[in-house]
């Protein structure tokens, strides 16, 4: 059997971006980031990919690669490892607090808006000698998006025929709905600028990448914009 190849991932920068990372980080949020986008991808679970999957293991098998093995030593007790601050794109979009378990307590720690993967939280003075701690943060996969760097993805069911022939396509995004034109037999995925994740720091502004997925049960144009009409006009406005 021939062994598997990272040939799927091309650098290094790439295959930190599809684990959500920036850069380079602590081995316990590199490890915490493949777990979370690993589970987000499988094929047999909602919203998965099989192409994702496979490239999320290249990246994880290129990323443990390139780890420079430490020199032979003397066992040490390491010392336990600071919990991961898990939140969702929308938490990441807006801030809010988010929930860790902490020596013992259960704590709510504020999340500032437009903090990325790999970043740290301070806790002042939360340490068991009174030291700061710095929390790692991972943005997992929910309500359908998932995040790479300062974009964020998801996916859009779209008809055989429209992509066939082309024309406008409104998508549900987290800001409300978009619309967008789409080129008949062209790639299937737009950019919507600047739906990222908002500027932080060193960061800029990110985009919403959505990926459409042509299905037979996907709604037409002319039956989304009655979907629409009857979920804004009800019998009541009607009437008024």
């Amino acid at each position: 059997m021939r062994a598997r190849s990272t040939s799927d991932v091309s650098s290094i920068h790439q295959a930190y971006a599809l684990l959500g990372l920036t850069g380079p980080a602590d081995a316990e949020v590199v490890t915490a980031a493949f777990r979370t986008t690993i589970k987000a991808a499988r094929p047999d679970v909602a919203g998965g990919d099989a192409e994702r999957f496979r490239q999320t293991i290249a990246a994880w098998r290129l990323i443990q690669s390139q780890a420079v093995p430490l020199a032979l030593s003397p066992p040490v007790q390491a010392p336990p490892a600071p919990p991961v601050v898990s939140i969702t794109p929308a938490q990441a979009l807006a801030g809010g607090l988010s929930r860790v378990r902490l020596a013992g307590r259960d704590l709510r720690i504020r999340v500032p808006a437009g903090v990325r993967t790999g970043e740290h939280l301070r806790l002042k003075a939360a340490g068991a000698s009174g030291e700061d701690l710095f929390l790692p943060v991972v943005i997992r996969p929910a309500d359908g998006m998932h995040a790479i760097g300062d974009d964020l993805h998801m996916r859009w069911p779209v008809s055989h025929r429209l992509v066939a022939d082309g024309g406008r396509l409104e998508i549900d995004t987290h800001a409300g709905v978009r619309s967008a034109w789409i080129v008949a037999d062209q790639l299937l995925c737009l950019r919507l600028k600047n739906l990222g994740l908002p500027a932080r720091g060193r960061h800029p502004q990110g985009h919403l990448f959505v990926t459409l997925e042509p299905r037979d049960d996907a709604p037409s144009v002319a039956e989304d914009m009655l979907a629409r009409f009857t979920r804004v006009w009800t019998p009541d406005r009607l009437a008024a």
